[in-house]
């Protein structure tokens, strides 16, 4: 399939193709006879398999390592089990400052007056212009 409907089918743009291949996460495809690109079901399925990767919080270099892993006849399941559970635990990181900066940020809205409240007297502005104040 040329690379429009491909990359309809792996619900990217097309441009997202493109960068993929110059960062030689998919192999260049044979060419038609005009000069289009020509993608095969494999590459489709490498597509979607690195897709899947990025919205489990994988990068593209991680997803590449992932599939690279796949195809690797000497690798055990093991490797891919520590990606994973080292990914969790960044993702679980994340959560942490996330919950973090929404309770200081939930803090200061709780006790910032609003309309009865000056520019001058609200926590959120002043928290802002604080520049030792901790993020």
């Amino acid at each position: 399939m040329r690379i429009g409907a491909f990359a309809d089918a792996a619900g990217v743009p097309v441009d997202t193709v493109r960068y993929y291949e110059k960062r030689g996460l998919l192999a260049p495809p044979p060419r038609t006879a005009g000069g289009f690109r020509e993608y095969g079901p494999d590459a489709l399925r490498r597509l979607r398999a690195l897709r899947r990767a990025q919205a489990l919080g994988f990068t593209l270099d991680e997803a590449a390592g992932l599939l690279a892993l796949s195809s690797d006849a000497h690798a055990d399941a093991g490797a891919v089990r520590q990606r994973a559970t080292d990914k969790v635990a960044e993702i679980d990181a994340r959560i942490a400052e996330l919950t973090r900066t929404r309770d200081a940020l939930a803090a200061l809205a709780d006790v910032c007056g609003g309309a009865h409240t000056t520019r001058a007297e609200c926590p959120v502005l002043a928290a802002l212009a604080d520049e030792t104040a901790a993020a």
